[in-house]
Order: C-alpha cells, then sequence, then structure tokens
C-alpha cells in the first residue's frame, strides 16, 4: 500500500482547494502532520500547506476537529446583494474637487 492510500482524506491529491480547507476540519492533529508531511515531500503546494498549517495552529491552540468531512452540510447561503446600483443620485453625490498641484509651496515635503 502506498502512502497515498494511507491518507485520511480520500482523493487527497484531487481536492480543490476550497474543499480542502472544509473537509480538514474533521481532521486530529496527527492526520493534518500525516497530510503535511505527504504534501512537503510531493506536490508541496503553498497554498495547501498553508491551510493546512492554519488549521494545526487552530488545534493547537485550542480547537477541536468538527464535522467538515464529505458528508457535512454546507453552509447556507448568505442572501444576494440588493441589486439597482448605488443609492447615490447627482443631487446627493460630493462637489467635484481639482486634483492637488504637485510642487505647492503650501505642501511640505513635496518639491516646489
Amino acid at each position: 500500500m502506498s502512502a497515498h492510500d494511507e491518507l485520511p482524506l480520500a482523493d487527497y491529491d484531487h481536492l480543490p482547494l476550497g474543499s480542502l480547507q472544509h473537509r480538514v476540519r474533521a481532521l486530529t492533529e496527527e492526520q493534518l502532520r500525516q497530510l503535511l508531511e505527504y504534501e512537503r515531500s510531493h506536490a508541496d503546494r503553498l497554498p495547501v500547506v498553508e491551510v493546512i498549517m492554519a488549521r494545526l495552529c487552530g488545534l493547537e491552540g485550542g480547537a477541536t476537529p468538527s464535522p467538515g468531512g464529505a458528508g457535512a452540510e454546507p453552509l447556507p447561503e448568505r442572501p444576494a446583494p440588493p441589486r439597482g446600483g448605488s443609492p447615490v443620485t447627482p443631487e446627493t453625490a460630493a462637489e467635484p474637487s481639482p486634483p492637488p498641484r504637485h510642487g505647492h509651496p503650501d505642501h511640505p515635503g513635496q518639491s516646489r
């Protein structure tokens, strides 16, 4: 059996980063260290290493494994922002101002 077959996440090498972020929440420190060792000795993808390390730090800081595996229910979707554009109208918009002049003697730190 290869090291890949012993990993705590099925199809680990093919998981998109977003999915991996949720799936590692269900793993123990030992399982995360196993994934980290595998990742570093194979693809060594920085974003993946960062996700695993962040979760390890969380567990070391007192977090506990939580349901986040493949069978976990997705989080509810956030409501869409209101449509229709900006509520600003020409009447409520700020007055335009000219751009600042460069090298003006009244502005410290600028050349004259």
